[in-house]
């Protein structure tokens, strides 16, 4: 009995169309393997399956490499010289992400590009640490007041404790002595101490920043060159601490 026509269309069960994949393919291998035999022909073929996943068959003589090298010669195409253009356009690419990432990081960690800053413009930026940090100092000691003391001030007749720009008024003091308000006093104070240690940490950096600048005349901020985004801080040739940026 013959064999009735398959009509050519898309197999609509995605079973019987996997199955249907997997027999051709094998059969096209198969064709292929036997026409390089027969006929010392070079065959390349690659199948890309509905799953996504690849299946290839390059004739035993050759690889898969040479054979796309030989493509190029006879057409006169450069495959290759295309696609490493275009990996080297997505490096550039990522290279300027990773530029503006590390210039925000640096931004964000000390207040501005120190490259950018002249040397009396850091001593500046010291002094303003300094300042700051007693700043810090004083609202510490006023926050750290025992309760019992803020408790005595509540109770007086208007007072204001003073301390810099710091002023708190009866009120406010009654206020915080209030029962419902000593966490607040807690969490004051134990912000206050973390933005000193932040403060303190800074005006660390910046001075041997400032003290290797002095005692190297090449020394200078430079780019790590993209090698080692872990460490912030390095050495300079002459031992003095050195911010990578």
């Amino acid at each position: 009995m013959a064999r009735g026509k398959i009509q050519i269309k898309r197999i609509e069960n995605a079973t019987n169309r996997q199955v249907t994949y997997s027999k051709r393919r094998n059969g096209l291998f198969k064709k292929a393997h036997e026409l390089t035999v027969l006929c010392d022909a070079t065959v390349s073929l690659i199948m890309v399956s509905s799953s996504g996943k690849i299946h290839e068959y390059i004739s035993p003589s050759t690889t898969t490499k040479q054979f796309f090298d030989q493509f190029q010669k006879t057409k006169g195409v450069d495959i290759w010289s295309s696609h490493y253009e275009a990996m080297q356009e997505h490096l550039k690419k990522l290279k300027e992400v990773n530029r503006s990432l590390r210039k925000q990081i640096r931004q964000r960690v000390l207040g501005e590009c120190l490259n950018d800053m002249s040397f009396d413009e850091l001593r500046g930026v010291e002094q303003e640490m300094k300042a700051l940090l007693m700043l810090f100092a004083s609202a510490r000691s006023i926050l750290a007041f025992p309760l019992a003391v803020i408790g005595t001030l509540a109770s007086r007749s208007p007072l204001h404790v003073t301390c810099g720009t710091l002023n708190f008024s009866q009120s406010n003091v009654a206020y915080l002595y209030n029962d419902g308000q000593n966490r607040m006093i807690s969490n004051q104070i134990d912000t206050t101490k973390k933005k000193i240690r932040s403060a303190t940490e800074m005006n660390r950096n910046l001075r041997e920043f400032i003290k290797a600048a002095r005692d190297d005349p090449h020394y200078r901020l430079v780019e790590n060159g993209g090698e080692d985004y872990e460490s912030a801080f390095g050495y300079s040739s002459k031992g003095g601490p050195r911010i990578f940026a």
